[in-house]
């Protein structure tokens, strides 16, 4: 068996695939019905919509497989190899193919014989993964089922555009509230099962409305995008960034505890206080936040700890207006 190479852009695929935030997602009807229609047309017992993450590939929409079968090592997986290149792989016998031919996947289940997999792009030109049909005996693909291949993968490639529409904050480029509710979740899960600490920082711009009122729009939106580029540059690529909307942003970090979290908020005052030396724009940004760290008796979800979180954001401003 050959296991696949890494993409000569890794760690950007990476970062694209990432970003869209589907990885460990709920089933979709988007997808599910192009795996359920590539089955049809090709007439194969199996279709994928792979994504392949570092170590794994995971199936967004699978149709065939046997149940509870979600994803697989990527050392073993087809998709890996087929996101190497830009047009479609097929591998008409996998017995006849030194690559796979003792492949686990081919010798164990599902007993693929047959594979044919088409790249799935997105805007930076990344390959995140495949449309894939398998089969459990020989068969050619000839010319006309390749272009209808290409014909459905494109459709797929477009469904993962309006996705990543859906979850990114279009003013900003970081997550929106429902990106990032559906990512933090999941990083929330994975904390809890690692027992890892997690820190959650809710933060509002003070006086936002004046820079609105004073400067205009285009100047508020100038400070909620800049704002924004401060978390980016001061945060982890690990680290969950979202805006909730308005003047309200949030950060999910992992593997942090309560005094690393305080050391990290010095650091983005620091921060802060760098660029608006540095701005000169007639106003400075200002912020109140409320910390929340993870506790499984209490939190239960992302949501319970945006809603605490919230509320020491809210008593942290109040308290700074009565100083003022």
């Amino acid at each position: 068996m050959q296991p696949p190479a890494r993409t000569p852009n890794e760690h950007a695929r990476l970062v694209a695939l990432r970003a869209l935030h589907l990885l460990d997602t709920a089933p979709e009807e988007r997808f599910d019905r192009l795996t359920r229609l590539a089955k049809r047309l090709f007439n194969v017992p199996i279709a994928l919509v792979s994504l392949v993450d570092a170590d794994r590939q995971w199936f967004k929409s699978c149709v065939g497989l046997p149940e509870g079968m979600s994803e697989t090592s990527r050392d073993v997986s087809f998709c890996a190899h087929a996101i190497l290149d830009d047009d479609i792989l097929s591998i008409p016998d996998t017995f006849a193919d030194p690559r796979f031919s003792d492949n686990p996947l081919v010798t164990g289940d599902p007993k693929i014989r047959f594979y044919a997999g088409c790249p799935l792009s997105v805007a930076n030109g990344s390959k995140i993964g495949t449309l894939c049909l398998i089969d459990t005996v020989p068969r050619e693909f000839d010319d006309d089922e390749r272009a209808l291949l290409r014909d459905l993968a494109s459709m797929a490639e477009q469904e993962i555009a309006a996705v990543r529409l859906a979850t990114l904050d279009e003013l900003t480029l970081i997550s929106n509230r429902r990106g990032f509710v559906a990512l933090a979740q999941h990083a929330v899960h994975l904390c809890h099962r690692l027992e890892r600490p997690a820190t959650l920082f809710f933060f509002d711009l003070d006086g936002f409305k004046q820079i609105n009122d004073k400067f205009g729009h285009a100047e508020g939106d100038r400070a909620l995008i800049d704002f924004s580029g401060i978390l980016r540059g001061l945060f982890r690529e690990s680290d969950v960034i979202g805006r909730l909307g308005g003047d309200e942003f949030v950060v999910l970090l992992t593997n942090t505890d309560a005094s690393q979290g305080a050391a990290i908020l010095e650091r983005l005052t620091q921060a802060v206080a760098e660029y608006n030396g540095a701005a000169q724009r007639g106003y400075e940004i200002a912020f109140s936040v409320g910390a929340v760290h993870y506790d499984a008796k209490h939190h239960s979800s992302i949501n319970e700890m945006l809603r605490d979180a919230d509320a020491l954001m809210y008593r942290s401003k109040q308290a700074r207006r009565a100083s003022a």
